[in-house]
């Protein structure tokens, strides 16, 4: 055999080698759907449901993205497994819980499943407002980290927030509507 012709080889099989995992890394890329169930760490899968409609139904999808859609949800759920103390834990479960029977019963839906954040806002509005609220100790802090989850996005933090990743000029003393359009800045 040809040596020259045998180096020929070795190299387009190297080629190939090297190449074929990242041709079907692409292929596999161009995929249309992007839809990934969430499967919660923490939650049952029920507290989960509720939890989406919950963050929802706190922050609904307007002209920016709903909170279950930047994955607030998500980030409730590993908050609450890593951060919280157990104490935390139990009363935030018991909070969602307590909020999907009192949403199942105004809602006269059979099944957690079912709820939307539209049953579940009411709900979460009254925990809110009433201080007579029995089992939902916990709705208020649901709302401040669903916004402080919110707020803490890439999303908001690239989108909605004034951001500049490669930062030019400082103006101390400048007005923020002509430097930012009245936006806050993103850090």
């Amino acid at each position: 055999m040809d040596r020259r012709k045998a180096l020929m080889q070795i190299g387009m099989s190297m080629g190939y080698v090297i190449a074929a995992p990242t041709f079907m890394s692409v292929l596999q890329s161009c995929n249309d759907k992007k839809e990934t169930i969430w499967v919660p760490k923490f939650l049952s899968q029920d507290q989960g449901t509720v939890l989406i409609g919950l963050v929802d139904s706190i922050l609904p999808k307007t002209d920016t993205l709903s909170a279950s859609e930047v994955n607030v949800h998500v980030f409730l759920d590993h908050f609450a497994k890593e951060v919280m103390p157990p104490k935390q834990q139990d009363q935030f479960k018991t909070t969602l819980n307590q909020l999907a029977i009192n949403a199942l019963n105004s809602s006269k839906k059979e099944k957690i499943s079912d709820l939307t954040a539209i049953d579940l806002a009411p709900v979460m509005k009254k925990a809110l407002t009433d201080k007579k609220a029995k089992g939902l100790p916990f709705a208020k802090k649901i709302r401040e980290l669903t916004i402080w989850g919110y707020k803490c996005t890439e999303y908001v933090g690239e989108e909605v927030l004034a951001y500049d990743s490669i930062p030019g000029q400082y103006i101390a003393c400048g007005d923020l509507e002509e430097l930012t359009g009245g936006k806050a800045w993103s850090i």
